[in-house]
């Protein structure tokens, strides 16, 4: 058919436009039919949806399943001898993420209470603290330093350490094996390898705080006997990961963007009030989690197409989050927009449990940076930045930055939380 999109390699998720902007390839697909079939590279058939109204749309309507154990894994396999799987297999236990109501509910409701607007703003201190004792750090450092390994990937680090409870002497052995689990192209074996260690250590983790509780959020988990190991274990694996790398990649990728925005970057400096604003506006540009997948159980209309029962459905959040029929000039970084609305966070019942946690991070992090670091600058050409194109998280691998020292930062300057961080919206 001359309307189905050939994917011979996969997606198109190179952000071949540009660092910050969708792949063109799908940014033509939006425009032209923002509902389109395609073909995986398994060789059947599925539909690509870019759209942010369709987007919206798919991700409230519970027809379109969630499992990865159905439609979804075949997609991914590049071996076209694979059976299509139509039938649901055991899922795994606690991953959330991957169910549907009503199993999700359950496990989700278990969670609600951790995550919040009210106890995120509580805990807004005590992130402003984490993120000026990792500037202080970062000061004693000689530039260039990577930006990264300084204070992107250690400051969601330490604060989902603390908030789970799992020892941050650790974080060395789970940084790795999420980094090895979220390469794109590897061997199966090498991902479930990764995904193996994890879950083993975290087993350990969860069967200890059950026989001796403390003060986290794995505790009060562990202290539900309506929840086995295995159940707790896999909610684990999901929050360290999510919890961790898509705040640290938003840290790193901002800073990128807000460097090569220098006018953008100046603005927010001299008015710290516009960072809320800023913040929302950093993850509509960015999409750092961009891709995702469900299964039309039935039949279902979207976008004037009929996506048939058991096609897989591919959903691209930075497609929609830059639809100019929903966003001015939407590959233009703006942080004056009000870009309430994004789909950063997803839609409908799987939205992000810890959204709120990341805005906090979010908004101290960038507040403190700026305000300490008032000459950063990148320490390479921009176009020698290496971007995360291998993973599924998008961001960089490393992001080499420089400063000159002045008298107008000094190392222990500090300003309220209350500063650094408003209140969800």
């Amino acid at each position: 058919m001359s309307d189905i999109v050939p994917v011979p390699h996969g997606l198109p998720t190179d952000r071949d436009a540009g660092p910050f902007d969708p792949p063109r390839a799908i940014t033509r697909l939006r425009e032209a039919r923002p509902v389109s079939p395609l073909i995986f590279p398994d060789g059947h058939e599925g539909w690509l949806v870019t759209g942010y109204e369709a987007v919206r749309t798919l991700l409230t309507d519970t027809r379109f399943s969630s499992r990865l154990d159905i439609g979804v894994l075949h997609a991914l396999d590049a071996d076209p001898d694979m059976p299509v799987q139509t039938e649901p297999s055991p899922q795994i236990p606690g991953l959330f993420i991957a169910m549907d109501p009503p199993d999700h509910t359950r496990l989700r409701r278990k969670l609600i209470g951790a995550f919040t607007v009210r106890r995120m703003k509580q805990l807004e201190e005590h992130i402003a603290d984490v993120v000026e004792r990792q500037l202080d750090e970062m000061a004693k450092m000689t530039p260039p330093v990577d930006l990264v390994k300084a204070f992107a990937l250690p400051v969601p680090s330490l604060v989902i350490c603390e908030l789970l409870g799992v020892p941050y002497t650790d974080r060395d052995t789970f940084q790795t094996n999420s980094a090895k689990f979220l390469i794109k192209d590897q061997p199966l074996e090498e991902k479930m390898g990764a995904y193996g260690a994890m879950m083993g250590y975290l087993a350990e983790l969860v069967t200890a705080k059950r026989a001796e509780p403390g003060e986290d959020i794995l505790s009060d988990l562990a202290r539900d006997e309506d929840l086995s190991v295995e159940e707790l274990t896999g909610i684990s694996f999901l929050l360290l990961l999510a919890g961790h790398e898509t705040t640290a990649n938003m840290l790193a990728l901002g800073t990128f963007a807000l460097l090569e925005n220098p006018g953008q970057m100046a603005t927010l400096r001299a008015d710290p009030d516009l960072m809320q604003d800023a913040v929302e506006e950093l993850m509509r540009y960015l999409s750092v989690a961009d891709i995702f997948y469900r299964y039309a159980t039935e039949d279902i209309e979207l976008g004037g197409e009929t996506i048939g029962a058991g096609s897989t459905v591919v959903i691209s959040l930075l497609a929609a989050n830059h639809d100019p029929r929903r966003f001015d000039n939407p590959d233009s970084l703006d942080i004056h927009r009000k870009a309430r609305g994004h789909v950063s966070f997803g839609h409908g019942v799987h939205q992000c449990l810890g959204q709120q946690l990341g805005r906090v991070e979010m908004r101290a992090g960038f507040a403190g940076l700026l305000r300490r670091f008032p000459t950063l600058r990148l320490a390479v050409p921009a176009g020698e930045v290496r971007l995360r194109t291998d993973m599924n998280i998008y961001g960089v691998h490393e992001l080499p930055v420089a400063w000159t020292e002045t008298t107008d930062s000094p190392p222990n300057s500090r300003i309220s939380a209350e500063q650094t961080a408003h209140t969800p919206g």
